[in-house]
This record gives structure tokens, C-alpha cells and sequence, in this order.
């Protein structure tokens, strides 16, 4: 019997929807804390390109990753305390991550990045939070590899393709200004979110998403791409939650999610040709966790669904076009300054 040779793009994509399904059943299947976080973190070692990562070595990096962000904890009596002082030294970090992973060209940094900006924002709100903020992010890490892992055994890459995928890193100059407009688009919610943890802790975590989505796009198309996005996101979970509330269960929040991640990773891998590059789609699949999953949290609490819905998907939209702005008038800034640059040269000879 002859077999059907699958593409590599359609194999990477079939990979995502089946390992977004597993880290659900993990997450929501053992009830861990705050599910849709693991959900979130597992997504981020999924859409890594290249090879999987070996299981022990991922592993391995959990646990680091679980220490690395507890001692993100200690910036919490700083902020504290010295507030100035510990918002300055968040910055510092933040573009040292940013700068970090745009040199190496490792897309886990980010995860990283993801996490300093979110444990000193929920140790703010509540010590104990701390460490079950930290526990959850390296669960998230070590589902990610183990459901990749999986996954990459059911949907393997040929013999010899799956080393080919490398990531190069930018140059020092470029990774440097990105990495600065990245910082200034997460400082502003970050400082907001010490305002109030628990309503813009969500919102911190999309904030990082378009920091890492606006670096890597012009001014021109920041608009389309960052707000896009999160629209796109947003349609996504509406359509999710109209079929989940048909028959809520466990199975059906995986398939649907699944579906959800089959159709972003049909235009991440290029499966699927659209007018969008991958990071449009990685980021609406993100969006789309991200505002499921506390509207699954609600309907359990017996909260509002659709006015928490509406109050996340503005708030996402406000961020995104700040997003735009912050993109827009720092490139205008550069330009203006780079022709100063060139003037001045021009004079001196």
C-alpha cells in the first residue's frame, strides 16, 4: 500500500492542532492552575521553528525556567518600596530578554520575557501568587515539550528536514532598536497593570505578544498586523465559545481548539497562503487563549462571560492600537533623527 507523503509545512501545522489539543487535556483534564496559562506557554514551544526539542533536554530548561522565574519574584519589594527604582530595573531586563533573543535567534526567549513581566505584576497583588504563578509557567514549558514531543512522533519531518529549519539571529545595531521598541511598548501596561494585577494581568501577556509581533514590522503595516490580529483572535475565541456552550465538555474544548490552532497553523507554516505573515496568525492564536480561557474561569465562577469578554477584547484592541502608535512614532523619531544624522554629514564634507 502506498503511502501519502504529507508536506513538511502541512506535518508542522498538524503538530500545533494536535499538541494545543494535549496541553488542554493536561491543563484542563488535571485542573491545574490557571489552565489557560500552560495552554499559553506549551502554544510558545509549539510554534518554535525547527526540530522539537528532545524531551529530556526540555525538561531539563522547565526546571531551570521554574528557578529563573522565581528570582524574578525578588523584584516584588522593590517595586514595593521603590517603586521608581524597580520599574527601571524591569526595563533593564526586559530589553536584555528582547535584545537576547533577537541576537540568538531563540524564540523561547520569550518566554522568559513573558514571564519577568508577569510574576512581579501577580507578587504585587499576592505573595503567595509568587510561586504558583512560577509552577504554572514551567508546567506550561514541560507540557509544551512533552505534547511537541508527541506530536512530532505521530507527525515526523523526513529524514534530514528536520535540521534545516535554523533561526539566524539579527545584527547587534537592529536587534537593539527593536528590542528598545518592544520595552516601550510593555512598559506602559506593565506599569498600569501594578494599578490593578488581577484585571491587567491578561492584558500584560497580550502586551508582550505585540512587543514581540511589532518588532519585526514597519509602520506602515504595524496597524493591519497588530490590530488585525487581535481582531482575528477575537473571532477566533467568539467562534470556540458559540460551539463549546453547544455541549460543554472536556473533548469538546480540545477539538475545537485544536481547530482553532490547525487554521492559525495553516497560515503560520504557510500551508495556507494569506496576505499575513506568520507572526499575524501566531498572535491570533495566542489572543484567542488568552480570552477563552478566563471566559471558561468566569462561566465556573458564575461571572459574566460576555461583559468580561467585552471589557478583555476592548482592552486588547486599546493595547494593540497603542501598539500602533508607540511603532509609528517611534519610527518617525528615527527617520527624523537618522536625516539629522545624514545632514550633518553631508555639511562636514
Amino acid at each position: 500500500m502506498e503511502r501519502i507523503a504529507i508536506h513538511p509545512r502541512d506535518r508542522a501545522a498538524l503538530r500545533l492542532s494536535l499538541g494545543v489539543g494535549l496541553a488542554v487535556f493536561v491543563a484542563y483534564g488535571l485542573a491545574l492552575p490557571i489552565p489557560f496559562v500552560v495552554c499559553v506557554m506549551a502554544v510558545l514551544v509549539l510554534c518554535k521553528p525547527g526540530p522539537p526539542l528532545p524531551l529530556a533536554k526540555g525538561l531539563f530548561i522547565a526546571g531551570v525556567f521554574g528557578v529563573l522565574v522565581l528570582i524574578g519574584g525578588l523584584m516584588v519589594p522593590l517595586l514595593e518600596n521603590y517603586a521608581f527604582a524597580g520599574i527601571l530595573l524591569t526595563a533593564a531586563i526586559l530589553f536584555t530578554l528582547f535584545f537576547t533573543g533577537l541576537t540568538s535567534g531563540n524564540p523561547l526567549t520569550m518566554v522568559l520575557v513573558l514571564s519577568f513581566a508577569l510574576i512581579p505584576v501577580a507578587g504585587v497583588a499576592e505573595q503567595s501568587l509568587v510561586l504558583a504563578l512560577a509552577g504554572t509557567l514551567a508546567i506550561g514549558v514541560g507540557v509544551g515539550t512533552l505534547v511537541s514531543a508527541i506530536s512530532s512522533i505521530l507527525f515526523p519531518d523526513p529524514s534530514g528536514a528536520a535540521g534545516k529549519a535554523k533561526v539566524s539571529g539579527l545584527p547587534p545595531a537592529v536587534a537593539r532598536w527593536i528590542a528598545l521598541r518592544a520595552t516601550l511598548i510593555v512598559m506602559p501596561v506593565f506599569v498600569l497593570a501594578l494599578t490593578n494585577p488581577s484585571f491587567y494581568l491578561a492584558a500584560i501577556m497580550k502586551t508582550v505578544a505585540l512587543g514581540q509581533q511589532a518588532g519585526d514590522t514597519d509602520a506602515r503595516s504595524a496597524g493591519r498586523e497588530l490590530v488585525g490580529s487581535t481582531l482575528a483572535g477575537a473571532g477566533m475565541a467568539a467562534l470556540a465559545w458559540a460551539g463549546l456552550s453547544l455541549w460543554p465538555s472536556l473533548w469538546m474544548l480540545a477539538l475545537w481548539l485544536m481547530a482553532v490552532a490547525l487554521w492559525s497553523g495553516s497560515g503560520l507554516f504557510g500551508t495556507r497562503h494569506t496576505a499575513y505573515r506568520p507572526s499575524f496568525w501566531s498572535n491570533a492564536l495566542f489572543t484567542t487563549l488568552i480570552l477563552l480561557g478566563p471566559a471558561i474561569e468566569d462561566s465556573a465562577n458564575g461571572k459574566s462571560v460576555l461583559q468580561g469578554a467585552l471589557m478583555r477584547t476592548s482592552l486588547f484592541i486599546g493595547v494593540a492600537l497603542y501598539a500602533w502608535a508607540a511603532v509609528w512614532m517611534l519610527e518617525r523619531w528615527r527617520g527624523r533623527d537618522l536625516e539629522c544624522q545624514f545632514d550633518l554629514m553631508g555639511g562636514e564634507q
